[in-house]
């Protein structure tokens, strides 16, 4: 079963990074992949990719005629990959060893036609971890968060409805057939602030096929959190836009919302009460952070899905 990655960027700027993702799949234990470099519509990167990689057997290089977003690249990549399987990974992603290994042994275990694994952080501010940034809402800075997963942990293998967009995957022929990412989840939908492609296409998925994404906590890409997104103005901003952006989307697909409804209850009766159970056992300025962030974010998320209501009715 030969794997293609895409990996797409847009600028000069996230090169670096974007090597270190692709040297992280080429060095992997899974020897039958395909790498898809596309540069999103950056003659410089394009030129940069086949300076560096157009001669490795495994690598293949494209360019897009102009800037078109994301989901639109990964689409394109898509397109130009050979593989049973096309797999995708973000430009500040770096891949464990074992990743395709994982999810190749996912697919012909369970006949999945869509696996996916866990994002884990790797903070790159000084000081590390944010102390206000709890577990529940690490999804804010794209890595798997406390209460995902099959029944809400994260450890454990199972179906979910999706992954993350950088730790993803799905049988070609099935991509194909639903005609990949929605790249108007933003554009036609009327506001560029709508997020969730992957989402999208797997609420499509389940409802064409009625199948889930196998999720492997095991195939592991740590996602590179820069400092900025762990200052406080930064994550309200993004918990602000996450909710209009889950009231769009509940509004334009409503199938796909329903993992954000859960996640939603037992944040309030299950998190918050027990963080709230432990700082009372064992006072601490730390948790007592965590807790009263914890309710900051869910107000930031509420208030943007309240927005989104007023915006899109």
């Amino acid at each position: 079963m030969q794997v293609s990655v895409v990996l797409c960027t847009h600028t000069l700027e996230r090169y670096e990074y974007l090597t270190d993702a692709a040297e992280s799949v080429l060095a992997g234990t899974y020897d039958d992949v395909e790498l898809v470099l596309v540069s999103d519509g950056n003659e410089a990167v394009h030129e940069r990719m086949q300076a560096e990689y157009g001669d490795h057997p495994k690598v293949v290089t494209d360019c897009l005629d102009e800037n078109s977003g994301l989901l639109t690249a990964r689409n394109h990549g898509a397109a130009v990959a050979t593989g049973d399987v096309v797999a995708f990974l973000d430009d500040d992603a770096i891949a464990c060893e074992e990743w395709l290994e994982l999810l190749v042994e996912a697919y012909e275990a369970h006949d999945a036609i869509a696996v996916g694994g866990r994002m884990t952080p790797r903070w790159e501010a000084p000081d590390g971890e944010p102390a206000i940034l709890p577990e529940e809402f690490y999804w804010l800075v794209g890595v798997t968060h406390r209460g995902f997963g099959p029944d809400g942990d994260p450890d454990e293998a199972g179906w979910v409805r999706n992954t993350m967009g950088s730790n993803i995957s799905f049988r070609a022929e099935v991509f194909e057939d639903l005609d990949g990412f929605d790249v108007d989840i933003g554009g036609r939908k009327g506001d560029n602030h709508l997020q969730g492609g992957e989402a999208e296409l797997s609420a499509r998925l389940r409802a064409e096929y009625d199948e889930l994404v196998w999720y492997v906590p095991e195939a592991t890409v740590e996602h590179r959190v820069f400092e900025y997104r762990t200052e406080a103005d930064w994550l309200l901003e993004r918990a602000f836009w996450q909710g209009y952006s889950k009231r769009g989307m509940e509004r334009f697909v409503p199938e796909s919302t329903g993992d954000e409804d859960e996640f939603l209850g037992r944040l309030l009766t299950e998190f918050a009460p027990g963080r709230l159970r432990e700082l009372v056992l064992r006072p601490s300025p730390a948790a007592a952070l965590q807790l009263l962030f914890l309710f900051v974010f869910t107000g930031a998320v509420g208030v943007g899905y309240g927005y989104g209501i007023v915006k899109w009715g």
